[in-house]
């Protein structure tokens, strides 16, 4: 990837991508297509999984990478947001590019984002301009797949440019309901808008209330719907010793076996959405060892994450009301019967009550906080919230910023308590880069 645009430097990329930072959010294709038509359609190079669901799409984009590369395929990967840093979002062959490769990466796409924007008038923003970085640096880089993690939504989304081999919903639940709407049909609706004439469908656990949409779409662009329970289930699930271990009976194959090193039941069952999703790419079987092979490889930062062991801190990015459900059954069931000191900071327009509900009778004191970020609650509210939430019994502390929150959950926890840091992706990426600032 030739150099351009006069970006030479890591510092003159970043400056390039936070110029589009106050765009904001605008959904629609128009900008997205008429961009990639100027750089000849790179993503039309490779094959696409692309994967939307109100959690877990990170994590079963990360999953279905590992499962792909385990059987000696090159892949490139998208995900979104970032933790600490933003080539975190480019990944080739397991790993995140380089600051070299993310600044080669810029330059090529940026001459591009110039011509459009002088003939269009319109600029593109910062989330269209990381999807055109990610389709161009896979076709670049000769990847065979691509698997790409919706943004928001789907229908609107830019990623949903792509022309995916499977499309896969990894479960639908209430979040970003400003733009998506209010009930699970019409959050559904949007999120079945990936799926592509003839294409393939692999959906992870839904609520019934989503099967009006799943089957309109499905039916109306003539498709196949592969679905958790129905055409691929798991079997003998059981705890590990850091982790989960499970026989799988997928679309075309039975897996006996498989441990996945990570935290929460809801794991289990991303896994067999990804390992059906290759399935369904493949269509055909996967090869038992490698999935073997590609579960014992999987990490999945901020989800779940133990960032230390004594005392014991836990590190989530849950950001709803699922999201905290899963987190704090696996606070009980996979971690000793402690009290826990929440470190809490919210972005967004969340309902703070409801997204603290499932930590009562778990929390022995909460220290509110808030992340650099322009969305986020501040951490007075939060703390006003909770003391509703968990009562009198359970003191609360404002403390800001989420570096200096950490710091001080290690002088107030006792001897027998454990800290868990959740609320956000945002607060996740701060904590982890106090947690462990060599990366």
């Amino acid at each position: 990837m030739a150099l351009s645009r006069g970006i030479s430097t890591y510092e003159e990329a970043i400056a390039f991508l936070d110029t589009r930072i106050g765009q904001g959010i605008k959904p629609g294709l128009e900008r997205i297509e008429a961009l990639l038509d100027l750089m000849a359609n790179p993503h039309h190079s490779y094959r696409v999984i692309h994967i939307a669901g109100t959690n877990g799409k990170t994590t079963v984009t990360r999953m279905v990478a590992a499962l792909l590369e385990s059987h000696g395929l090159r892949v490139g990967t998208f995900t979104s947001p970032h933790l600490i840093a933003i080539e975190e979002r480019f990944s080739i062959t397991g790993a995140a590019l380089t600051a070299e490769e993310f600044v080669e990466a810029v330059a090529d796409v940026a001459p591009f984002v110039d011509i459009y924007e002088a003939q269009s008038g319109e600029r593109v923003t910062f989330f269209e301009l990381t999807v055109a970085i990610a389709l161009q640096a896979f076709a670049s880089t000769g990847v065979e797949v691509a698997v790409v993690e919706v943004g928001l939504g789907g229908r609107l989304d830019a990623t949903n440019v792509v022309d995916a081999d499977v499309s896969v919903i990894t479960g639908i639940s209430f979040d970003h309901t400003e733009y998506l709407g209010e009930t699970i049909f019409e959050i559904a609706t949007e999120k079945a808008g990936i799926l592509k004439e003839k294409g393939t469908l692999v959906s992870g656990p839904l609520p019934s209330s989503a099967d009006g949409a799943m089957t309109a779409r499905v039916a109306e662009i003539d498709s196949r719907w592969v679905r958790f329970g129905e055409d691929f289930r798991p079997e003998s699930v059981s705890q590990a010793v850091g982790g989960w271990q499970a026989d799988y009976c997928g679309v075309y194959g039975e897996y006996a076996e498989v441990f996945i090193p990570l935290h929460g039941r809801h794991q289990v069952d991303h896994f067999l959405t990804a390992l059906a999703s290759c399935e369904m790419l493949f269509d055909r079987a996967l090869d038992p060892e490698s999935v073997s092979a590609g579960a014992a490889s999987l990490t999945a930062p901020g989800r779940i994450q133990v960032m230390n062991r004594n005392p014991l801190l836990i590190v989530d990015g849950a950001h709803n009301v699922e999201g905290m459900e899963g987190l704090a059954a696996a606070l009980v069931g996979e971690f000793p019967p402690v009290l826990w000191t929440l470190v809490i900071g919210v972005r967004g327009e969340r309902d703070v009550a409801d997204l603290l509900e499932p930590m009562v009778g778990l929390v022995s004191e909460v220290i509110a906080t808030t992340p650099t970020d322009d969305a986020a609650i501040p951490a007075e509210v939060i703390a006003a919230v909770a003391a509703e939430v968990f009562g009198a019994d359970v003191p609360i502390q404002t403390v800001v910023p989420v570096a200096r929150a950490i710091t001080e959950s290690f002088h107030t926890v006792d001897e027998e308590g454990a800290i868990v840091v959740a609320g956000s992706l945002y607060v996740a990426g701060e904590a982890i880069a106090r947690l462990n600032p060599t990366i």
